[in-house]
C-alpha cells in the first residue's frame, strides 16, 4: 500500500467542496466579500433592512454626508433613459450632526463594513466631516466624493483637477488612519492622472467611476427632463466606460481599484474584476431589484467555484490580453 492510499478518497466519492476566499483587502480594512452597494443608491443601509440580509454585504457605501443639511436640487431630479437613468439629486442629506445622531447607531450594530461617503463645498468641509465622525467612532472607512456632477461647488470641481484631488486627499489623510477611498470622475481627459494623484497623496484605494454628465430633452414640451438641465448618467449604458476606466487605472496605480457603473449581474461585476478591480459596488440596479447586490455576490462565488479560483484577488490575473 502506498503512503497516501489510506487517505485517498474511495472510488466514486464526491470531490471535496471547493470554498473560495471571498475576502478583499483595502488598505488596513478587510471586507468579507467584494460586493458593496454604491453611495446614493442605498441610503444609509437601514432603509433596505426589510428587503434583504444587509450583513451579507461586503460593504455599504453610505449616502453622502456634508457638514450642513442639504435639501438637494429642485425637482424633477430623475429621468429614465435607454439602458440607464439620469439623476440630479444634488447630494441631499440630513447633515453631519443628524448623521451622527440618527444614522450612525444603526450602522455600528451591523456586521458589514461601513464606508462613509464624504462630500463638501470646500476643503475644510471634508476634513470637518471626517474629524467629527472619527470622534464619534463606529465606521470603517471613508470614500471621498470629489466627483459628483450635480452640485455647483465642490464635487466634480475637485475631482477634475489632479492637484485638487491631491489637496483633499492629503488633508483627509491627516485626519484619519482608517481606509481612505477616493471616488473618481470619468468627466476628465485622463482618469489615470487623478488616480495617481490620489495614490501619491495617501489614498488606500480609488473607486471608479462616478456618473457621466448627461442630458435628456422632452421633445413634446421642448424642455429638459431635469430641473438642473444636466445630471449624472448611471446604469448599464455606463458599464463599458467604467470597465475601461478600471482597466486603465489598475495598470497606472498600485493601490486597489473598486469598480462601479452599470453592474446588475454577476457577469457585469466579473467584467470589472477581470479588468483589474479588487471589489465592486452595485448602484442603480438596486432601484429595480433591492437584492441585486446579493445576487451578484452569489454569482461571483459560483463562478469562482466553477473555475477553481481560490481568491478574489486572483481574478484580475485571468484576463487574456
Amino acid at each position: 500500500m502506498g503512503l497516501n492510499d489510506a487517505t485517498r478518497a474511495p472510488v466514486g466519492a464526491a470531490p471535496e467542496p471547493f470554498a473560495p476566499d471571498l475576502s478583499v483587502r483595502i488598505g488596513p480594512l478587510t471586507l468579507a466579500n467584494p460586493v458593496g452597494v454604491a453611495s446614493g443608491t442605498f441610503g444609509y443601509g437601514e432603509e433596505y433592512a426589510a428587503l434583504l440580509d444587509l450583513d451579507a454585504l461586503g460593504a455599504v457605501y453610505t449616502k453622502a454626508v456634508t457638514v450642513e443639511p442639504r435639501a438637494g436640487n429642485p425637482a424633477p431630479r430623475l429621468a429614465e433613459t435607454p439602458c440607464g437613468m439620469l439623476n440630479s439629486i444634488g447630494l441631499a442629506n440630513p447633515g453631519l450632526v443628524a448623521f451622527i445622531r440618527d444614522k450612525l447607531p444603526a450602522l455600528r450594530a451591523r456586521r458589514f463594513r461601513t464606508v462613509v461617503n464624504v462630500a463638501g463645498a470646500a476643503l475644510d468641509d471634508y476634513v470637518r466631516v471626517v474629524e467629527e465622525i472619527e470622534a464619534a467612532g463606529g465606521v470603517d472607512a471613508y470614500e471621498l466624493n470629489v466627483s459628483c456632477p450635480n452640485v455647483k461647488s465642490g464635487g466634480m470641481a475637485f475631482g477634475t483637477d489632479p492637484a485638487l484631488v491631491a489637496l483633499v486627499t492629503e488633508a483627509v489623510r491627516r485626519a484619519t488612519k482608517r481606509a481612505l477611498v477616493v471616488k473618481l470622475s470619468p468627466n476628465v481627459t485622463d482618469i489615470r492622472e487623478t488616480a495617481r494623484a490620489a495614490e501619491a497623496s495617501g489614498a488606500d484605494a480609488v473607486s471608479a467611476i462616478n456618473t457621466l454628465v448627461g442630458m435628456a430633452v422632452d421633445v413634446k414640451t421642448r424642455r429638459p427632463r431635469l430641473a438642473m438641465k444636466t445630471g449624472g448618467l448611471s446604469g448599464p449604458a455606463l458599464r463599458p466606460v467604467g470597465v475601461a476606466a478600471v482597466y486603465r487605472i489598475s495598470r497606472a496605480v498600485k493601490i486597489p481599484v473598486i469598480g462601479l457603473g452599470g453592474i446588475a449581474t454577476a457577469d457585469d461585476a466579473l467584467e470589472y474584476l477581470l479588468a483589474g478591480a479588487d471589489a465592486v459596488q452595485v448602484g442603480t440596479a438596486t432601484f429595480a431589484d433591492p437584492g441585486a447586490a446579493l445576487r451578484v455576490l452569489e454569482g461571483i462565488e459560483a463562478w469562482m467555484r466553477q473555475n477553481r479560483v481560490a481568491r478574489v484577488a486572483d481574478i484580475k490575473g485571468l484576463l487574456i490580453e
